[in-house]
């Protein structure tokens, strides 16, 4: 432990008494590694606060100190965005024992939840109380709400909701300099200057821990229903979701799947089955819902609007779930393309996005213009169309190592496919976030005002680097830049 760290960890306890401090390197172990394995962190010790004052205190002392901090809520960033780096000169700051939901009001339909809370509890919680709060993804059991907002997260329902930025109405917040910005009071309108709320999102702890977060909640689910299309193209699926938009709001997940992913799914996850006749070279998974009884049943509505569009030509083939069991097998098709892919073989992942009506001839030009440029892989790309999200996976030719092939091959895909994502007018992050993993191609690909506006922003709050670092965006420009 360096000597600045051991002056934190002992002014901690010495205030607040062991629990808050972790030394022993067995308990650190499994927060030092990212979700997928990919970076691997050292820190001496993890401080966990569990209130707003602790939080303050701890960020004081540690600036005095000269103590770096690496918040972490669940630790599942897809990008290295809670791992602390490999030098050891960081610290972890888990926010896990911040996990009070403050208040929670159906008449409002707002929730204040803090930092540590699970997504999975605060689903139960907005439930049990006739709302729901409209975000979901596959890590709902571990990921947290300060994660969730720091990184701006999407998911599958982000075509009707929009991403965590559209459900946070205030973010409480402790600055880099140990003050604390109080934004939870849900102003519909305030016109006082920057809005700092807004800017935490997704700034991925580079600015400001996350403490708390007023969150928006929706009317509970009375009835869904989910269908599995089997169509030809992309095209002919993005002409089928407009459809779907012009007659009904009811649709919340618009999902495009080709058909290698399903066959994928059906060789390596048990009991899974395909909803629909092989042939198609795409599927499509849409879910409607009803929030009121007097509405109209989501499976008559899907019925009917899958009946058009097999008349049209939107659509070749369909089938309506016809219990909820079913509806969750259709869905466990979609959440198994990642486990089934890595059961393939060695592939590198890219989550981004480009514009909606840009998205079938992406998915289809992209994916052949890598295979081609790079003899024996396979493109397979899948992802939310509602929203322009694009899951783009490229794995590794037969028998090719896995080490040697990540550490050599994968790189140059990446910037290859970054390369046209920025081409295409897109994102190179569109529900991940930047972390490390892709800050140096966010420094590479700009844009160069981008970049400079959001330095100078990290320079202006938190000018020692104290938050995050190595994250998002550095200080200085990098000697590396090309």
């Amino acid at each position: 432990m360096r000597p600045n760290q051991r002056q934190l960890v002992e002014s901690l306890r010495a205030r607040f008494g062991a629990g808050m401090v972790e030394t022993d390197p067995q308990a650190l172990a499994p927060w030092l590694t990212d979700w997928r394995r990919r970076f691997n962190g050292a820190s001496a010790a993890m401080l966990s606060p569990a209130s707003l004052e602790e939080v303050q205190a701890v960020v004081a002392l540690a600036g005095k100190a000269g103590v770096p901090l690496v918040p972490q809520g669940g630790n599942t960033s897809m990008v290295g965005g809670a791992t602390p780096p490999a030098d050891g000169s960081a610290v972890i700051l888990s926010l896990r024992r911040m996990k009070r939901i403050r208040t929670l009001s159906a008449e409002k339909s707002l929730a204040v939840a803090e930092a540590g809370v699970i997504l999975a509890d605060l689903q139960d919680a907005a439930c049990g109380a006739g709302r729901r709060f409209p975000l979901d993804l596959g890590s709902r059991g571990s990921a947290t709400i300060g994660g969730l907002v720091s990184t701006n997260a999407g998911g599958t329902q982000v075509l009707r909701f929009g991403t965590m930025r559209g459900l946070v109405a205030g973010v409480e917040a402790v600055l880099p300099d140990g003050s604390v910005h109080q934004g939870l009071s849900a102003l519909k309108k305030d016109n006082r200057g920057y809005d700092l709320d807004q800017l935490l999102i997704g700034a991925e702890g580079t600015l400001g821990i996350v403490t708390a977060a007023t969150l928006r909640l929706v009317p509970a689910v009375v009835s869904r229903a989910v269908a599995w299309v089997g169509l030809g193209s992309p095209g002919q699926a993005l002409r089928l979701l407009r459809h779907a938009e012009r007659q009904t709001q009811a649709i919340e997940s618009f999902e495009i799947i080709p058909a290698e992913a399903l066959e994928s799914v059906l060789a390596h996850i048990p009991a899974a089955r395909s909803p629909v006749a092989a042939g198609h070279r795409w599927h499509v998974l849409v879910e409607a819902v009803s929030t009121d009884p007097c509405e109209r049943a989501p499976d008559d509505l899907l019925t009917e609007l899958l009946r058009q569009a097999l008349e049209a030509g939107l659509a070749d083939d369909a089938v309506i779930s016809a219990s909820e069991a079913q509806a969750e097998a259709f869905w466990r098709i979609r959440h198994g393309i990642s486990e089934s892919e890595r059961a393939r073989g060695p592939a590198v992942q890219h989550d981004i996005s480009v514009p909606v009506d840009a998205m079938p001839d992406f998915m289809v030009d992209a994916g052949a213009a890598i295979e081609a440029r790079f003899a024996g892989t396979r493109a397979v790309v899948y992802g939310h169309l509602g929203d322009g999200n694009v899951h783009f996976h490229v794995r590794a030719p037969a028998g090719a190592h896995r080490a040697g092939w990540q550490a050599g091959e994968a790189p140059a895909i990446t910037r290859a496919v970054h390369d046209l994502v920025v081409e295409a007018g897109g994102s190179i992050s569109a529900e991940h976030g930047i972390g490390q993993m892709k800050r140096d191609e966010l420094e590479r690909l700009g844009p160069a005002s981008r970049i400079a506006a959001m330095r100078a922003i990290k320079q202006a709050l938190d000018p020692a680097g104290i938050l995050n670092p190595g994250k998002l965006v550095t200080l200085a420009p990098r000697s590396d830049r090309s």
